[in-house]
Order: structure tokens, then C-alpha cells, then sequence
């Protein structure tokens, strides 16, 4: 104050009146220049008036801001009304949420009159007078002059953070500033507008808030001397948040130039997103009751907690659903055409699997180029017609094509050629003695030019092996020899004039890929067989564990008759000895259970007792299971007779699987043999001379037979002289006797 004094004489102005509620301050001037209340106070005793400076009410006893507010009732006119708004001064904010709804009541009167001492309607009086008495709760209000209580002074005090909060409505766009030290903060300055009536979008009026704010921010930055990288701002729109920190997008003017002006002054990391609900500024964006406004966020502040939820520096925020918001422009592609490398290149070939399809593209493309430059009325632009399909457009197109992929390929070649050089020794296609045509096509020389052959057979077509369009051609005329050998396919190719490099690996390759061809000439797969059962392989007498199955029919003669004979049938059931491969046959007279039962007792008297019997499920094996009461495949029943049949039998019987015919080779393949001999033997009798009795015997000498037969291949070593045969384990006393009778 002293050095204020000081400066201001030098100017001839004295500084004078003062006042204060300290009195060292009293103290250090003299009685003339305090102020005129303030003479004859003892500030420790007497009550300290009020004082009112600058426009602000200051009462020195609470050292707090208050309002008066006028009593005088003015006319409900556009004059009256103006005039009772702007007799509340608030230079710094404290009543921006009140103050602002009356600009907002006075901007829907006054657009209905005209004239400013007319009265307004009257159906809006009873609103305005409600905000206007609501008003006196404002003498109420304290508000204290220091932003914080600070244990050193100001300047002193590290620990400074600004933090500024904006918000936007339909009616009206606010911010505000505070200061936050030691977890208190203090009010600094607010401020409110009212928002247009039309024309603004919300994430329009909400980035005019943010704006607002980076004013407040420049304003306190300037007054406190702090710097301004160093506030927090905080907004509500994630909308505004995305534009603030994206330059990738570009804006409209309007946002275009507020986004400018924000970043002009602040950082985008020093913007972070709170909730509209603990958002202080939106207080003043909407209306509140006067006589809240003590207690209101809008003077006390944020809630510390709240703030420490929040991340600074936060992340980048994202634009929302740009492609929709009307105030990002469009993003548009240019493309640039470098039409110095304009051309058809081979690389769009691999695009295709079929070759008749590559040139009929090609073939088309050509036609609409032609119709370009001929300006035809019958084809013009881009257009399909089947003009194109026609076998002078086919083999231009195919001409084409290969002209491109030679250049590709062979442009070394090419181009010794042109100057009658010698092509590179390195060269591929050196021993071909290649030439290009009148076309340009690179084709083979040879020493056929003077014949009278076509140019396609004495000077085949030249194509790279590793190009696609070889792989084309391979499978095109593969296809068209009806997916024969490689020697079939190669004799297509070179017929139809080309000449593939290293064609025999090619086509080779393809036809193994091919299914058609792998499926017509492949090779059949050989099925694994799985581990023989353990009856098989455990060492037993003979016909312990046997296999079985049903042959036949036979038709036999019965009796014989005046007028002929009578026929039956008779079939046979062949018993396989799973160990020694040795067989048994016996004549039954028709497939039922009990012409089994009695053919199985036979057997039973003739060869050892069975211990277990595999065979299919046939109707007369089944029936036979349940007549003798077998054990099936652990079939237990609680029947004493049955119990004892297995007591003294021991013999267990396993059906194989429905249709699984191939579990039961070992008997299956013996009964071809069978046939083969009984089909040999049934040679010897005239026809309609065969009996029962004729049969048996036959069955017999069938199985002398089968069983005599080598089991494993004839040695030529003199000390094996006879093969081991079923025989020589059935009858290993004498197996050389036991042969069929002549």
C-alpha cells in the first residue's frame, strides 16, 4: 500500500480513504488519509462498518463480499426489466447462476414488444416477478474476499493448481475458475452467457464453453502471474474433448477456428473429461434456487475426491462417430496416375485358374478399347456384347497375352534379337535357336522354316515354365485329353503350338495334384489290418476253437418216380479250425436250428470238444444258441440246466457284428476254396444223378483235399520233402496217408 501511495504522488495523485480490518495496516498511515468511518475505530472493540469499493460490498467484520439488492419496484416494461437485471453488480461471477436466469426470462419477453416502455404480457409476470423477489435471498449471501486460507503468503505458496470447468445448455454456456491448494479450493472468477437461440448444435455450443474457459484462463493467468501450461481444464462433452485432440480430421470454419484458439493457448493433455454431475459449471447453465447458492459447487467447488478419479495427463480422447458429425469435413482420396507406366502387366494373370477364361477378359477388354477409339454407334464405352466372342478376338487375346509375359520374361533376349546380337550365353532358351515372328512372339527355331508344316507345329510358341499362364495352359489342355498321363497331355500342349519350358516337371507336377487323374489312375490303398485274435494264436488241439459258416445249396434226388424224380435241397456247414487251418463239412438237409444242433453234435463226436465257436449272426446260428443254451458272449442265465450244460460242455460262442463279413476271413476265404474243388468234382457225375449219400462222400473227399493243401510256400531244400499242411496237424502220426483217394 505504501509503495501504491508512493508511485501514485509522482503522478500528483494521492491515494486516500483507505480502509481495512488489520490493524497493523491502520497503523501504518496517517489519520488523513483513512478513510472517514474508519478514524476514531478500535478494531479489537467496536464494530466495523461496511464498506463498497469498486462497485463490491465489503464487510470488514466477516472480511466477506455481499450484495444489496434493490427493493424499488420497477415497471414491467422492457425498460424495467432491463434495468432491474443490471442493477446487480457481479464483476467476478459469484451470481452468474442467478443473474443468468433472469437474461434468460428477459430474452423470452422481449420478443413480443417492441416499444421499451410498453408493458409486457402479463401471462409472464407471474414468473418474472418469482425470479425477481426470489432475489432478496442474495442480501444472505457471504462470500469470503481471500480464495483460501493460506499458512504463508500468497506468493510464497508452491502448491498452486487453476482449475477451470466450462458447460453448455440449450440456454446458456458457463465456465469457472478455481484455485486448489492443500485439497481446498477457492472461487476466482465465473462467468455465463446465453447461448443462440438457433443455428448451434450442442458439441457446437459446448466447444463455445471451452473457449469461454481458455478466456477465464488467460484473464487469471494474467491477474495472478501464473503460468497457464500449468491449469487443469475439465469438460463434459466427449465430443469437444475428440475435437481438442485430433489434427487428423479437418473441421468446418466454425469449429475449425475455435479448436484453433484453443490449442493457440492450451495443450490437448491439459483437457481431461468429467461427468455432467460433478460438473460446477453446470450449475450455471441451469436454473438453481437463489437461496442454494451458498452452499451450491458453483462457489464452494469440486469435491477433491471426484478430482482425484481423473488421470492427468489422460489419454488421447477419440473422436465420436465421425463420419456423421456435420461439423468434420469429409475425408477425400486423390490418386495420382503416373501415366508414363501405363500398361497391361502379367501380374493381373494370377488373378485367373482357367486359360479360356484369361483370353476371352483379355479378348473383351480389347474390344471395349476399340469401340474407345472407333467412336462405333453399335458399341461404344463400357459395355458387354458378344461381339468379342469371336475366334479372331480369341487369338489376338492370346497373342497379347504371350507378347506380355515374353517381354516380361525374355526382355534381355528380346532385345538381342532385335540388334542381331547373340543372345547370353546364360539363357535358357539359347539351345532353342528362338526368332520372333512377324507378331513379335518369340517362338523355337529348328531347321523346318522351308516346309510347308503350319507355324505352329514347326515353330512352337515359346512359354516360361515358372508363369502362371504355363500352369493355365497345363491344366486347359489336361482337361481337354479327358485327364489322360503325361504323355497324352504333353502331346496336347505341343500340338496346339507351345513349347513349355521344362514342360515334363510341369505337367507331372499338375497331374499329381489333379483328383480326376489321381482318382482314375491312383493306385488302391491297402487297409491295415488290425492284431488277430488271441484264439488264433493260443497253441490247442484241433478244432478247439473253431470258426463256422453256411454253404450252399445242392439240389439232390430224393426218390425216383414213374414220372421223374423228386429234388430237394441240401446245404453244407463248414467247421474251420481258427489254429491249424484244418476244416470239417457237414451235410445238412435245410437251414434251421435243430438241422445245426445235430450236424454240431457230429462234428463234436468226430473232433475234440469246442471250447469257443465264432461265426456270423445267422437266423439258424442264433436259434441254435438258444435251443443248446450256449454262453454268448457272457450271456449268464440263471437256468439250472443250462448251468450244468456249461459245467460239462465249456464251450462259449461269439457272434461277430451285424454286416461285418470281413471279421470272419479265416472261414470266408476256406469256403471259395471249397467251392472251387466241388465245382471240379461236380464234373464228374451226370446231371439229375446226384444224391445224399453221393454228396457226403463228396464233402468228404472235399475235405481230404482242402486239408491236404500247403500252408506256406514249397521249400526247395532236400531236407524238407513234404509241405506243411492242415493234414500233418490233424494227423501228425501219418499225415502222408491222409490224402484223397484217386
Amino acid at each position: 500500500m505504501k509503495r501504491t501511495q508512493k508511485a501514485l504522488s509522482y503522478r500528483k495523485l494521492h491515494l486516500h480513504k483507505i480502509a481495512s480490518n488489520n490493524q497493523e495496516v491502520m497503523n501504518a498511515f496517517p489519520p488523513s488519509d483513512l478513510s472517514s468511518e474508519m478514524k476514531d475505530l478500535d478494531l479489537s472493540k467496536d464494530n466495523l462498518p461496511t464498506q463498497r469499493s469498486l462497485g463490491l460490498n465489503w464487510d470488514l467484520q466477516s472480511d466477506s463480499f455481499f450484495f444489496k439488492i434493490s427493493n424499488d419496484v420497477k415497471p414491467f416494461t422492457r425498460r424495467g426489466v432491463l434495468s432491474t437485471i443490471n442493477s446487480i453488480f457481479d464483476p467476478l461471477g459469484f451470481l452468474a447462476p442467478i443473474i443468468m436466469q433472469g437474461k434468460s426470462l428477459m430474452r423470452n419477453l422481449l420478443q413480443e414488444t417492441v416499444n421499451w416502455d410498453e408493458p409486457l404480457p402479463e401471462n409472464q409476470s407471474i414468473q418474472w416477478e418469482k425470479w425477481r423477489n426470489s432475489l432478496q435471498h442474495l442480501q444472505n449471501l457471504h462470500i469470503p474476499r481471500v480464495y483460501i486460507e493460506l499458512t504463508q503468503s500468497w506468493s510464497e505458496t508452491m502448491n498452486k493448481t487453476i482449475h477451470i470447468f466450462c458447460d453448455a445448455s440449450e440456454s446458456a454456456i458457463s465456465a469457472v475458475a478455481y484455485v486448489e491448494s492443500q485439497g481446498n479450493f477457492g472461487f476466482i472468477l465465473g462467468k455465463s452467457k446465453l447461448a443462440p437461440l438457433q443455428g448451434h448444435s450442442i458439441p457446437r455450443l459446448e466447444l463455445c464453453g471451452a473457449v469461454l474457459a481458455v478466456e477465464i484462463a488467460k484473464c487469471v493467468s494474467e491477474q495472478l502471474e501464473l503460468p497457464i501450461e500449468h491449469f487443469k481444464f475439465y469438460c463434459d462433452s466427449k465430443v469437444v474433448l475428440g475435437y481438442i485432440f485430433h489434427n487428423s480430421k479437418r473441421f468446418y470454419q466454425y469449429v475449425a477456428n475455435r479448436v484453433m484458439q484453443i490449442r493457440k493457448v492450451t495443450k490437448p493433455d491439459q483437457w481431461s473429461y468429467i461427468s455432467t454431475d460433478k460438473n460446477p459449471a453446470d450449475q450455471a447453465t441451469r436454473q438453481i434456487p437463489a437461496q442454494a447458492l451458498q452452499n451450491s459447487t458453483w462457489l464452494l467447488g469440486p469435491s477433491p475426491a471426484h478430482l482425484q478419479q481423473i488421470q492427468h495427463p489422460c489419454i488421447s480422447y477419440e473422436m465420436v462417430d465421425p463420419d456423421s458429425d456435420r461439423d468434420v469435413r469429409q475425408e477425400i482420396t486423390c490418386l495420382k496416375i503416373d501415366i508414363s507406366r501405363l500398361g497391361l502387366k502379367s501380374e493381373r494373370f494370377s488373378r485367373f485358374s482357367q486359360w479360356r477364361k484369361l483370353v476371352e477378359t483379355i479378348a473383351r477388354l480389347q474390344h471395349i478399347a476399340h469401340s474407345f477409339q472407333q467412336g462405333d454407334s453399335k458399341c461404344s464405352g463400357w459395355h458387354v456384347c458378344e461381339d468379342s466372342r469371336t475366334v479372331e478376338n480369341f487369338n489376338k487375346a492370346e497373342k497379347l497375352i504371350i507378347k506380355i509375359v515374353q517381354k516380361e520374361v525374355y526382355l534381355e533376349e528380346i532385345q538381342c534379337i532385335l540388334k542381331e546380337k547373340p543372345l547370353p550365353r546364360d539363357s535358357n532358351i539359347l539351345p532353342l535357336s528362338p526368332f520372333l515372328d512377324k507378331d513379335g512372339i518369340l517362338r523355337v527355331g529348328g531347321r523346318l522354316n522351308k516346309s510347308s508344316l503350319p507355324i505352329n507345329e514347326k515353330n512352337p510358341v515359346i512359354i516360361p515354365r515358372n508363369h502362371h499362364i504355363a500352369l493355365l495352359i497345363v491344366r486347359y489342355y489336361h482337361e481337354l485329353c479327358k485327364h489322360q498321363g503325361r504323355h497324352l497331355t504333353a502331346g496336347a500342349i505341343r500340338s496346339a503350338g507351345f513349347w513349355i519350358i521344362g514342360a515334363r516337371k510341369l505337367v507331372s507336377s499338375i497331374l499329381q495334384n489333379c483328383v480326376k487323374y489321381r482318382k482314375l489312375r491312383g493306385k488302391l490303398l491297402c487297409q491295415k489290418m488290425s492284431d488277430l485274435p488271441a484264439d488264433r494264436l493260443e497253441p490247442s488241439p484241433p478244432f478247439t476253437y473253431i470258426g463256422l459258416d453256411t454253404f450252399g445249396p445242392w439240389e439232390v434226388v430224393t426218390r425216383r418216380t414213374r414220372g421223374g424224380s423228386a429234388n430237394s435241397k441240401r446245404w453244407a456247414i463248414l467247421f474251420t479250425c481258427l489254429t491249424t487251418r484244418g476244416i470239417h463239412i457237414e451235410v445238412v438237409e435245410e437251414l434251421s436250428s435243430s438241422s445245426f444242433i445235430n450236424a454240431f453234435k457230429r462234428f463234436e463226436a468226430i473232433r475234440e470238444k469246442v471250447t469257443q465257436i465264432r461265426s456270423d449272426q445267422g437266423t439258424n446260428f442264433v436259434g441254435a444258441i438258444n435251443d443248446l443254451k450256449i454262453d454268448s458272449a457272457g450271456l449268464n442265465l440263471e437256468d439250472g440246466k443250462f448251468k450244468n450244460f456249461l459245467y460239462d460242455c465249456g464251450t462259449t460262442w461269439k457272434f461277430n457284428p451285424p454286416h461285418s463279413s470281413h471279421m470272419g476271413g479265416a472261414w470266408e476265404r476256406l469256403i471259395g476254396v471249397v467251392r472251387h474243388v466241388i465245382d471240379a468234382v461236380m464234373l464228374e457225375i451226370p446231371d439229375r444223378s446226384l444224391t445224399h449219400e453221393i454228396l457226403t462222400t463228396f464233402m468228404a473227399e472235399v475235405s481230404a483235399i482242402v486239408n491236404a493243401r500247403p500252408l506256406v510256400p514249397l521249400s526247395e531244400d532236400a531236407d524238407e520233402p513234404y509241405p506243411l499242411s492242415p493234414s500233418k496237424n490233424l494227423y501228425p502220426e501219418n499225415p502222408c496217408d491222409r490224402r484223397p483217394s484217386c
